[in-house]
């Protein structure tokens, strides 16, 4: 594939991540959804800062190559909008129902990520990195932010009541 096919992919990406943002912040509770959008974003930047610094992931072809050598659509965007859909979608859910869903969406983006590693200069692995260790951080940290916000709505309810009972 050539830098022309990977320069229409990102802005695909951006233009569709944009779109996708606007529509899933409509949904209430906003507060939420932001609080996991924006944990999301800051935590996937980190964790992709790390592993670029140690060697161990690189993005060849970066809409925003000069000023970032993360992927900046996907750390601050598409993963962070995928990480509020599934959100949405487990909100009333059991932990079993939330350990089941996670699969439904990471298995799918470790796919496409490994396809991308192996077709497009979009993303390289190096020193060891594979699609199961990605498998494992994507899963990971969609159960940490998850988890993340349950506490938070734990917190704010207990918050609520003890407001009420004065």
């Amino acid at each position: 594939m050539g830098k022309k096919f990977e320069k229409k992919v990102l802005r695909f990406l951006l233009s569709f991540g944009i779109l996708a943002l606007i529509v899933l912040l409509k949904k209430p509770p906003v507060k939420d959804w932001l609080i996991i959008f924006l944990v999301k974003s800051y935590f996937s930047s980190l964790v992709d800062n790390f592993l670029v610094k140690m060697g161990y992931i690189s993005y060849p072809a970066n809409l925003f190559k000069k000023y970032f050598n993360i992927s900046v659509i996907f750390d601050y965007l598409i993963f962070p909008i995928t990480c509020v859909f599934y959100n949405q979608l487990t909100v009333n859910s059991s932990l079993r129902g939330i350990s089941a869903k996670v699969l439904f969406f990471s298995v799918p983006m470790t796919l496409v990520e490994d396809w991308l590693e192996k077709n497009t200069q979009l993303i390289k692995y190096h020193k060891g990195w594979s699609s199961k260790i990605s498998f494992l951080s994507i899963t990971f940290t969609f159960l940490f932010a998850r988890f993340f916000i349950g506490f938070i709505r734990k917190i704010s309810n207990q918050s609520v009541l003890e407001k009420g009972s004065r």
